[in-house]
């Protein structure tokens, strides 16, 4: 007879079941909300553009990653946050921190390594930070924001205030064991956080299923009866709608939960990649079908709430913002030698 220490335990029900949030339908956006979700995206698109083209020149050090193609995702979650709630994010940053409401100027300037960058120019593309709008980076190591993620859900839950953290990292960084030890340790105390899984499926120049035995990345968190819903990135609507649900859970007390977001990156991993393991032709279509910017812009014709004349003006109005931002991130001075002894922490 087998002793109790030996005995197989009973199965347990997995969490994702009858209490776990369910993929909601798409948000049904007004036309002020469509205006101001196309704006945002807008924004974020031309700037990287820009950011490309100075990188081109060589007004712009380090690695540069941009975000064209994936705007859809940080622009319908921001619109699920409340004031005080938290972002985090890897290196991909530049469009999670235009969306957090950070001066184009500012963040051009860091890319540039200026005094007026948000980090003073000491950080560079892959590490800024706002305080003031909660925005804690911007991190160049591989799923190393994760357990900060999760770091900053457990300090909201040890004050007692009603914050939420969204945690931001990709599926190449859903593979590292630090995620899965923030999993448990946030399962564990139900903290506050939403981890949201990028999928813009290659992790630099591999793709999702030559890396990953389960590429279903909603599921990463079942182990640790963690729910995840998969949402259509590049839809505006269906990343809001899952992030009201998604921010609704977590602030309730029920825990962390997980959002895999299904998108798709336009450019290379970063401006040094020439993304070679892809065809043209497989991006050229993805452009076609799926762009989060075309889809709103279309709904915006087809229900008369703007015209091809009022859209051009607000494409001219961001493109004379992101070339001001340009501006002066090359018109600013470099900071000074004694910067270096400035901001650390031993």
């Amino acid at each position: 007879m087998a002793s109790r220490a030996t005995q197989a335990p009973a199965p347990k029900t997995q969490a994702a079941s009858s209490s776990a949030p369910k993929a909601p339908k798409p948000a049904d956006f007004n036309k002020k909300q469509e205006l101001e979700a196309y704006r945002e995206m807008l924004l974020i698109r031309r700037f990287e553009e820009k950011a490309g083209q100075l990188y081109g020149m060589g007004l712009i050090g380090g690695f540069c990653h941009l975000y064209i193609g994936q705007e859809a995702v940080v622009v319908g979650m921001q619109l699920a946050l409340k004031p005080g709630d938290e972002v985090i994010t890897a290196y991909r940053d530049h469009g999670h921190m235009l969306a957090t409401g950070m001066s184009p100027r500012g963040v051009m300037a860091e890319l540039t390594g200026r005094r007026g960058g948000l980090s003073k120019g000491k950080g560079g593309s892959m590490h800024m930070f706002s305080k003031e709008k909660h925005f804690y980076g911007g991190h160049g190591i591989v799923g190393a924001q994760v357990p900060l993620g999760t770091g900053l859900a457990f300090a909201n839950k040890y004050r007692g205030n009603d914050n939420i953290s969204l945690t931001y990292f990709g599926d190449g960084a859903a593979n590292q064991g630090q995620v899965y030890e923030s999993f448990n340790m946030a399962a564990l105390w139900k903290l506050p956080v939403v981890y949201i899984i990028e999928n813009n499926r290659y992790a630099m120049g591999t793709s999702v299923s030559r890396a990953s035995a389960e590429t279903d990345f909603s599921r990463r968190g079942l182990s640790f009866n963690i729910p995840g819903i998969q949402v259509d990135g590049m839809d505006v609507r269906a990343v809001r709608a899952a992030g009201d649900e998604a921010a609704e859970w977590a602030r309730s007390g029920k825990g962390p939960i997980i959002l895999e977001m299904q998108t798709y990156r336009y450019r290379g991993h970063s401006m040094s990649d020439p993304a070679k393991y892809r065809t043209k032709d497989e991006v050229q279509k993805m452009r076609s079908e799926h762009d989060p910017i075309e889809q709103v812009r279309n709904r915006l014709l087809e229900k008369g709430w703007a015209s091809e004349d009022e859209l051009k003006a607000i494409d001219k109005d961001i493109r004379d913002i992101v070339a001001d931002a340009a501006d002066f991130a090359q018109a600013d001075p470099e900071p000074d030698a004694s910067e270096l002894y400035t901001d650390i922490l031993l």
